[in-house]
């Protein structure tokens, strides 16, 4: 059985420092016929599952604690695989933006650069890429050619910042170092919006 990416889109909000805006998300999901892993989990537990079907869930996987990525994570969680679960992988460094949207829940395995996880025959490496959130976290599939960016990188230029806990600069350099290093034809898959590759970034950068 061959890995695959699928996606979806889903609609909801994004809320910090008193504002809310209206959101487009995506959902990446990456496996095979039997496992997957989630990439996220904006707005509707219900929209993942249908993206996920009967497989297993090794792990949901969080670029950042921002609400509109993580708002139903606890609940997936409880509601995968049976309803025997699956662990929530974050940087613990987004733990201050986490307890904005779960006071009393936290995630079960700390994320770190170069951190691991296998699933269908390919493995995922984690790329601490911070500046639009402290502990944000990209994940590189060597195998599939691309790497999921959440809100670091989108088809035009970095993700934003001027927001509590995030730093332009940081981010700028996150992104130099960690995903410019990938080759040009990445495929990137973001958080928002649509695809494109290191290589077009690289251009528009002027890196």
């Amino acid at each position: 059985m061959s890995v695959r990416v699928d996606h979806a889109v889903v609609s909801g909000t994004f809320s910090l420092d008193g504002e809310t805006f209206d959101v487009d998300n995506n959902i990446w999901v990456v496996g095979d016929d039997t496992e997957c892993v989630v990439i996220d989990a904006p707005h509707s537990v219900d929209a993942i599952l249908d993206v996920v079907g009967d497989r297993t869930v090794k792990a949901i996987l969080l670029t950042h604690a921002h609400d509109d990525h993580c708002r139903v994570a606890p609940e997936l969680r409880e509601r995968v695989n049976g309803g025997s679960g699956a662990p929530i992988l974050l940087h613990p460094d987004e733990r201050p933006l986490w307890e904005l949207t779960h006071t009393d829940r936290l995630w079960d395995v700390d994320l770190a650069d170069g951190f691991e996880i296998s699933v269908g025959g390919t493995t995922l490496r984690a790329l601490h890429t911070p500046g639009h959130a402290p502990g944000a976290i990209c994940f590189a599939a060597p195998d599939l050619g691309c790497v999921f960016t959440g809100d670091t990188l989108f088809n035009g230029g970095p993700g934003a910042t001027g927001r509590s806990f995030s730093d332009r600069p940081t981010l700028e350099a996150s992104i130099r170092a960690k995903l410019f290093a990938l080759p040009d034809e990445t495929i990137v898959h973001t958080g928002h919006g649509d695809d494109t590759t290191i290589g077009a970034e690289k251009q528009a950068l002027g890196a």
